[in-house]
């Protein structure tokens, strides 16, 4: 085990490497300078070229990489070039809020994808089973935005018993805060719910026609401890996969949800920077949606050993 966890974290290192070249060189490919987007189109010539110089975006654009790069190693993202702030504390105060609601997310798409799954497997070809199938298709169809501002028409218009936008620490105020979760969650939970609904669906049914299930039956162990404790149980792998690049996917940010509901997490943070030509700030959080994602793969193959034992990582 550690030697895989070695192997896995020394792989890890091309990988951001590779991001963190992605991320430095596609932002410089937008249209736009960042001394411009701070200064003003009307700003002296010589203004803008004294705030390139101080932003060292005179130099040339391997050097930035280098000296950027070097600076990734000491621990230092760079500063914001909007108010200077660090870019690090910048960013991990918006992960917190996108953490909480991409765990509100998948909690209710397993609230809701694995019951429909199970009943859509066990009762195949029937109404439960073909109404289960159209919802799943609709989630999968449905736009985030648009299912977003359905949510807010239903239930911040015409019905306002809850918030449209904003954020509200939980520590602040709890109740509001969930309050305000409520909307971004379902939006996302919807989406995650659909598609996990139809992986759970088609693995139980792979499982139930296994001659243990069969066995299981003949013996007449109860209908639902043969779906629950034998079906469903060995049927988790591919559905801990599915869920753990949603939520490695989630904590990237959800870039609409986030938007549409004026979410402070890292989805708005990056869309903000990027129209403020904020360089360090994208740079940044490109390369922690990155990195969040590898750890949530490694950490959902070291649960591979506790959910089979048969599994082992070498």
């Amino acid at each position: 085990m550690a030697r895989y966890l070695l192997a896995r974290l020394i792989a890890l290192v091309p990988i951001l490497l590779g991001t963190s070249v992605v991320a430095f060189f596609l932002i410089r490919l937008v249209p736009g300078d960042p001394a411009i987007a701070l200064l003003g189109l009307d700003a002296d010539p010589q203004a803008i070229a004294a705030l390139r110089q101080q932003l060292a975006l005179d130099q040339p654009i391997v050097i930035q990489y280098v000296t950027w790069i070097g600076h990734i190693f000491a621990g230092d993202f760079g500063r914001s070039v909007q108010g200077g702030r660090p870019v690090l504390p910048l960013l991990l105060g918006a992960l917190g809020p996108t953490a909480l609601l991409a765990a509100a997310a998948l909690a209710i798409s397993l609230a809701i994808a694995i019951p429909a799954g199970i009943v859509a497997a066990t009762r195949r070809n029937t109404s439960a089973d073909y109404a289960a199938s159209f919802l799943a298709l609709c989630g999968l169809s449905m736009p985030s935005f648009w299912l977003g501002v359905l949510l807010i028409l239903a239930f911040s218009i015409y019905w306002p018993i809850l918030p449209a936008s904003g954020y509200v620490s939980l520590t602040a105020d709890p109740l509001e805060h969930l309050r305000h979760l409520v909307l971004p969650a379902l939006t996302l939970g919807a989406a995650l719910a659909a598609a996990t609904m139809r992986m759970t669906r088609a693995t139980m049914l792979e499982v139930l026609r296994s001659d243990y299930v069969r066995t299981a039956r003949a013996k007449g162990l109860p209908r639902r401890r043969v779906v629950w404790g034998h079906a469903l149980r060995n049927a988790r792998i591919p559905i801990v996969t599915l869920l753990g690049i949603q939520l490695g996917q989630l904590l990237g940010g959800v870039v609409v949800t986030e938007t549409v509901f004026s979410w402070p997490g890292i989805g708005k943070l990056t869309v903000d920077a990027i129209f403020a030509r904020d360089y360090p700030v994208v740079q940044g959080a490109v390369l922690l949606t990155a990195v969040a994602f590898v750890l949530i793969n490694l950490a959902t193959d070291l649960v591979y050993t506790v959910l089979d034992p048969r599994v082992r990582l070498s």
